[in-house]
């Protein structure tokens, strides 16, 4: 029994030890992508300015660790109209999509914006993909288990569906497509990375990811 109680604690420990880590490795990293991006930042935003006007940046919540709901952050590439009609997801082809807004999807830039979500401290770097909770809902006893640590920006799941609105491009009904056959990967991708987690894992995910965006 005293080993058993003594193992509990050790595991407890490291677990302390990985997420004070985990935080710290967020705040550095986001901050120094934050400081060197921010002429790409200006850039961005003018260009999103002279396109469409404003606003440069698109809000819209999602589920958070614990349940907690919050605003991700992201570029705005849409019409300022669209986010009132429509899908919750989009694709490549999506009429809704302005030409920048294409440009900054194809590469990911439309993501740095969440930086200043980590920076926060409503997502990690690495971790499930925050979702909608009208999606999350459809699948409530799985996210019970997903939403048990913070989301991220990065993940397995968004490296497999990089993709993932290129998919979406050859189904008619988009909604359907994604809740019946990628959303359920993703929430397997998830479980695997909870059960993985690790600052080897992130690392990882990270390096991965630099791989996947730059090939």
């Amino acid at each position: 029994m005293e080993s058993l109680v003594t193992f509990n604690r050790t595991m407890t420990n490291f677990q302390k030890s990985y997420i004070f880590s985990k935080r710290i490795l967020d705040i550095f990293l986001s901050a120094a992508i934050l400081a060197v991006a921010s002429p790409v930042f200006f850039l961005i935003s003018l260009a999103i300015f002279i396109g469409s006007g404003l606003p440069i940046f698109f809000l819209q919540e999602r589920v958070g660790w614990d349940r907690k709901v919050f605003n991700i952050i992201k570029f705005r590439t849409m019409r300022i109209t669209s986010n009132a009609k429509g899908l919750l997801i989009s694709s490549n082809n999506d009429s809704r999509v302005t030409g920048i807004g294409k440009f900054l999807r194809k590469y990911k830039l439309d993501e740095l914006p969440q930086f200043i979500n980590v920076l926060k401290g409503e997502m990690s770097i690495v971790g499930p993909r925050p979702e909608v909770k009208k999606y999350a809902d459809s699948f409530f006893v799985d996210y019970d288990q997903i939403l048990s640590v913070k989301p991220g920006i990065t993940d397995y799941a968004s490296i497999l569906y990089r993709n993932e609105a290129k998919l979406l491009d050859a189904v008619f009904d988009k909604e359907k497509y994604y809740l019946e056959k990628i959303l359920p990967i993703k929430i397997q991708l998830n479980k695997k990375y909870i059960d993985e987690a690790s600052l080897i894992t992130d690392l990882k995910i990270i390096f991965i990811t630099i791989l996947a965006i730059f090939k």
